[in-house]
């Protein structure tokens, strides 16, 4: 794996399971990074981590936020052979997990499982359609057991930390990161890059920032729409992913792209092209892309009326809300988009 730093952050929060309500673990190593670089992170009552950087004079306020929560299942059911009935938790589907192993979150101890979907064999299981009912997680524990464990119905479950990658392959010059799954790690990655470099430079911003950690987006973007209700910013941002799709094809080469509009909301034209203009400046051209099939933090907190201006930025991924796969030039090229944006913007740009 090549020396990068961007990847090796990458690599690291891969390995900590983050399910929609389940962020913990991911709060407690954010804020431990972000106390040894010398800031005071605050944790709110929602799970969110916020940090704050004040400007030397007054502005309108920007909130950068990603999210810490990722996809997964959820059992609803301990059957009595001490096989697990499983939904989704967030957009999941089950041909995008596949059969596979998988890490039981009990309250307790994690343990190993393994999903199943019927026997390729049969011809009820493969004409059946491929829905959450049909999905099982083989635990080989007795229903007592689990329930020592703390495993039950509302306990999570997500993919082996060896099973998420970051994998790399393709060329040399610009290869292919595979891995489960960038959404949004790469996010909390741009965001704790950003504040390094920010506290390595002394940036001083134009207008106060706040840069937050948030939670439970994929079920309802709760921990930013609680987090905007309670600070009212002027400017919302979210940095989370760009799915690529049909419906709205753009190059997987690396650059980042701008929301301009996705199924709840249209993102403020001003910050579209303030996005666009300040990152152009820094050699980094935005895709900018439409969605019909998406939401994020930043359109779900406009929704609400809690910031009136909201926009979205983010990294171009194949195959979202699985196995994803973007360039190894994504990392620096969205990095470089957020230094423009955070030094360069004020109200007047």
């Amino acid at each position: 794996m090549p020396d990068h730093e961007g990847l090796s952050l990458f690599s690291q929060l891969l390995k900590i399971p983050a399910p929609s309500g389940h962020e913990q673990r991911m709060a407690r190593w954010i804020i431990e990074r972000l106390a040894a670089l010398g800031y005071a992170p605050k944790l709110d009552d929602a799970g969110n981590v916020v940090v704050r950087i004040d400007a030397e004079a007054d502005g309108p306020l920007v909130c950068l936020a990603a999210h810490t929560d990722e996809l997964a299942m959820v059992v609803t059911k301990v059957e009595p052979d001490g096989s697990l009935r499983v939904t989704k938790s967030g957009g999941l589907f089950p041909w995008k997990l596949g059969e596979r192993a998988v890490e039981i979150l009990g309250a307790s101890r994690t343990i190993l499982g393994a999903t199943s979907m019927g026997s390729g064999h049969s011809r009820i299981d493969i004409e059946r359609e491929n829905n959450w009912e049909k999905v099982r997680v083989l635990t080989g524990l007795c229903p007592d057991r689990l329930r020592e464990l703390g495993v039950e119905a509302g306990t999570p479950i997500v993919p082996t930390r060896e099973s998420r990658g970051p994998f790399l392959f393709g060329g040399d010059h610009d290869p292919l990161v595979g891995a489960w799954s960038f959404d949004n790690r790469l996010g909390v990655v741009v965001l704790l890059q950003l504040l390094e470099w920010i506290k390595s430079e002394d940036i001083q911003p134009q207008v106060p920032f706040l840069l937050a950690f948030t939670v439970q987006e994929e079920i309802g973007c709760h921990g930013a729409k609680i987090l905007a209700q309670r600070a009212r910013p002027d400017v919302f941002v979210a940095v989370d992913g760009s799915p690529l799709v049909p419906e709205c094809p753009v190059p997987l080469d690396g650059r980042p792209a701008i929301s301009t509009k996705n199924r709840v909301a249209t993102y403020d034209a001003g910050l579209v092209g303030d996005f666009s203009r300040l990152s152009a400046a820094s050699g980094v051209e935005l895709h900018r892309v439409v969605y019909d099939g998406a939401a994020s933090d930043a359109s779900l907190v406009y929704s609400i009326g809690a910031s009136p201006r909201a926009a979205c930025l983010g990294y171009v991924r194949a195959s979202s809300h699985g196995f994803e796969v973007a360039p190894l030039s994504t990392f620096d090229n969205l990095l470089t988009t957020m230094k423009a944006f955070f030094s360069g913007w004020n109200s007047r740009v």
